[in-house]
């Protein structure tokens, strides 16, 4: 045999070894250690290879949440819109789980104009979280985000098992 069919029957192989691993329960699938993927009713609904959260343990994480109406899973066309919707999109997630945005242990947060978009991210977090604590923030500014958009948001929340 040569490497390109030994290669392919070791993946094959594989693939079949662990088909069997990864089960689902009443919210998503599940892998071998408990990890649960999130995909909660009203949330937005993912374009490719991705989910939009999961639970491991005490911990929600959430994917970067753009400013996408779930209604419509299109792009809100006003900034300061998209930018709360994005952030409510991730809300959304974390609370499926138990968690509020007061729960959140990081932000990151990614613009693709730091000087136009910090100001108007500062001003969602403040009405979402009113006068804080806030939670720790990264904000990085990019070349480009999926879509041409100007804004994502991802989270890690805190929130205990029952």
């Amino acid at each position: 045999m040569n490497r390109a069919i030994l290669a392919l029957a070791s993946t094959l192989g594989l693939m079949a070894a662990f088909a069997g691993e990864i089960r689902a329960d009443d919210h998503g699938m599940v892998s071998p250690n408990g990890v649960r993927t999130l995909a909660p009713e009203g949330a937005i609904q993912p374009t490719g290879t991705w989910n939009l959260g999961t639970r491991a343990g005490d911990y929600v994480f959430v994917a970067g949440m753009r400013g996408i109406d779930p209604a419509t899973n299109t792009l809100v066309p006003d900034a300061e819109a998209r930018i709360r919707q994005a952030f409510m999109n991730m809300k959304l997630i974390a609370e499926s789980e138990g968690a509020s945005l007061q729960d959140a242990v990081r932000i990151v947060v990614y613009v693709t104009d730091m000087y136009r978009y910090r100001p108007l991210v500062n001003k969602v977090q403040e009405e979402l979280w009113g006068s804080g604590p806030y939670p720790p923030r990264t904000i990085v500014e990019v070349d480009r985000l999926n879509q041409d958009d100007i804004f994502e948001v991802e989270g890690t929340f805190y929130a205990p098992m029952e």
